[in-house]
């Protein structure tokens, strides 16, 4: 076994393989970026290294600064975990000529999977079913536009590089084909250096399953069984489970077989994942799969696989890259019972599920039978823009498909996040769907449904912003309380009294609030010595739910019904100036991030809904457009550009 491992990622991928790591009995390194310093992965480890940067292109994503620290730390093996440099084939290289240990595939595995083009070429030699397309090397739109239509629409557009639905867009008709392309292409070399696409066929009703492999440096592989990672927004993936609902001893076969012989054709080792699209209108069938792609990496979904298996996988992964044979062959492995996985996202789902940040004021994340969570982060840590938005993995495991999932979305009812929004009521809609429940979905399942699901906007709740207001002007009386009795003054005074003293009538009084940054007037009525709370669209004092109060600085962030609300006191010094009627149309970020392109000049015209910038943040684009017709009158940032959420991009004169 080896001696020492440096982990070359980050968040709760990092907490996962230090646990195995330290049960193993390795010294454990952990290397961050200045964003990371106080994170929970680098406590745990048993020494840590600064690389650089917030910035992953100046901190994980460089080369050699983590082999700086590698050999600073000497460690003997690199473990890559997911994302960034874990499918980089010059990084196993580069850890191979350092002496190190590389607990992964080898580099020419990676390679060849590493372009989705030549990979599809390579497993179609051994006999692998694919996605009809372009897969070749010509670049050029007018002939990608022209392929699209010999292949018939609706086509998928997709990086040849990376993976996570990054570069990846659907096109339903020629004349969107030249925006998506584009937008591709620019996601995918900010994404993986690389912005070539190959285009294929849009599998109809596509169910996405995937098959774990398993392969030793001895010449055996294996399959751990599939999973079924069907439910995806904007192609990533949302719920996963294993194993697939559906699933035929037959399929099974074929699929792990396909699966095996892929890993076969590059001379696999390590842990691995053949992805394939499936045509699901007639469930699934052993002549209607393809494969997608291959990741030669550890998924982020691998929790589910061990659920079902007993396996711990980073162990597996261990015991191979130190030259260990598999412990078992296909024969000796089983299926017990049914896992699930919930990804936990800092995003807001009733608002185009924009990725959300900030301080994790609360964080009470779920315990029990068959219950497992996964997580990065700690109450009172900072959920930043640079890095995925994951909050935690919830999976549940049961006997059956039914108790698994009725124990996710127990699960999910117990988690609480206070601070950034997140998708955890979204996540619990979803386990208890009832199409979802039937085993009647594909990847477009979240998309026909968003409604149902809650993932639309919504006014802010009554009774939320009531007991948040209450608790807030008990707070700020308790503080002139305390403060006059700090001075040795006496409170007798009516003028002291702060009920909204009248003559006639119950007492009340109006108060100024700031809900989810946007203002709200509200009204406190004083009747017997108790204060009720009048907020718009709700009678005074009526509560219809049980609500949670959290305070968030001077902030109070009310919990009711999975949703949460931030309630403060109106600042009236606090004036923004996009909205003092001079006429403009103010275009601002709707999160925290970076400013990718800005399509508009001073002067241009542009017209209600276009679009005029890009901003990236959490490795996802989100398109910026204009909210009147007008004339550009500013432009306030430019490329590259970090901005804060609600910053002004561009300000238009509106028409009229």
């Amino acid at each position: 076994m080896l001696e020492s491992v440096l982990i070359a990622n980050r968040g709760e991928i990092a907490c996962r393989i230090i646990r195995t790591a330290r049960r193993l009995g390795l010294r454990t390194i952990a290397v961050h970026s200045d964003a990371d310093a106080d994170a929970p992965f680098v406590a745990m480890a048993d020494e840590a290294y600064r690389i650089g940067p917030a910035a992953a292109s100046e901190s994980y994503l460089r080369i050699d600064a983590i082999l700086e620290a590698a050999q600073r730390s000497r460690a003997a093996s690199i473990h890559p975990g997911y994302g960034f440099l874990s499918e980089r084939a010059e990084f196993a290289e580069a850890c191979q000529k350092a002496g190190i240990v590389f607990v992964g595939p080898p580099a020419s595995a990676i390679r060849a999977m590493g372009l989705k083009d030549a990979a599809k070429s390579l497993v179609e030699k051994a006999g692998v079913p694919v996605v009809p397309g372009y897969h070749g090397e010509r670049q050029q739109p007018d002939f990608l536009r022209q392929k699209a239509y010999e292949i018939g629409y609706p086509v998928l557009i997709k990086a040849v590089a990376g993976g996570g639905g990054k570069g990846m867009r659907r096109v339903d008709k020629q004349t969107d084909f030249d925006a998506a392309l584009e937008s591709a292409q620019r996601e995918a070399q900010n994404a993986f250096g690389d912005p070539r696409v190959l285009v294929e066929k849009y599998v109809l009703a596509p169910r996405h399953v995937e098959v774990q492999v398993f392969a030793d440096t001895h010449g055996n592989v294996v399959h751990l069984f599939e999973r079924d990672c069907s439910l995806q927004r904007r192609h990533q993936k949302v719920i996963e489970e294993a194993p697939a609902p559906g699933m035929t001893p037959e399929v099974r076969e074929a699929m792990g077989r396909a699966a095996v012989e892929a890993a076969r054709a590059v001379g696999y080792a390590g842990a691995g994942t053949v992805e394939f699209i499936a045509d699901g209108r007639e469930g699934l069938r052993a002549d209607r799969f393809y494969f997608m792609e291959m990741n030669t990496r550890l998924q982020v979904e691998h929790p589910v696989t061990e659920e079902i298996t007993g396996l711990d996988l980073v162990e597996l992964q261990f015991h191979v890259a130190a030259g260990g044979r598999l412990p078992f062959a296909q024969e000796d492995l089983a299926v017990n019972g049914h896992a699930v996985e919930a990804r936990l996202y800092a995003e807001d789902p009733e608002k185009g599920f924009l990725p959300s940040t900030g301080r994790l004021w609360a964080l009470r994340l779920p315990e029990g039978e068959g219950i497992r969570v996964d997580t990065g982060v700690e109450e009172g840590g900072l959920v930043t823009p640079f890095y995925d938005p994951m909050i935690a993995k919830v999976v549940a495991h049961g006997a059956t498909r039914d108790e698994a999932l009725d124990r996710l979305s127990q699960a999910l009812s117990e988690t609480i996040v206070a601070g950034p929004k997140t998708n955890a009521r979204f996540l619990r809609a979803l386990a208890d769907a009832e199409g979802f429940r039937a085993g009647q979905f594909d990847t477009g399942f979240i998309d026909r449904h968003l409604e149902g699901l809650g993932a639309v906007a919504r006014p802010a709740d009554p009774a939320a912003i009531a007991a948040a207001a209450l608790a807030l002007v008990d707070r700020e009386a308790a503080r002139i309380t305390d403060a006059a009795v700090a001075r040795g003054e006496v409170l007798s005074s009516p003028w002291w009294q702060d009920d909204g003293f009248q003559l006639v009538g119950a007492r009340s009084q109006g108060l100024p609030l700031s809900v989810d940054g946007e203002r709200l007037d509200i009204l406190i009525a004083h009747e017997d010595g108790t204060a009720r709370i009048g907020v718009p669209g709700r009678p005074m004092g009526e509560g219809e739910h049980e609500v949670s109060l959290v305070e968030a600085g001077e902030a109070m962030i009310a919990l009711a019904d999975g949703r949460q609300t931030q309630v403060a006191l109106h600042d009236p010094f606090a004036v923004d100036l996009d909205q003092l009627g001079d006429g403009s149309g103010a275009v601002k970020s709707p999160m925290h991030g970076k400013v990718v392109t800005i399509a508009v000049s001073v002067g241009d015209r542009v017209e209600k809904g276009q679009r005029v910038g890009v901003v990236e943040a959490m490795k996802m684009e989100h398109a910026l457009t204009a909210p009147v017709s007008g004339v550009v009158s500013e432009v306030a940032a430019e490329p590259g550009q970090q901005v804060a959420e609600g910053a002004r991009i561009v300000s238009i004169e509106a028409d009229g």
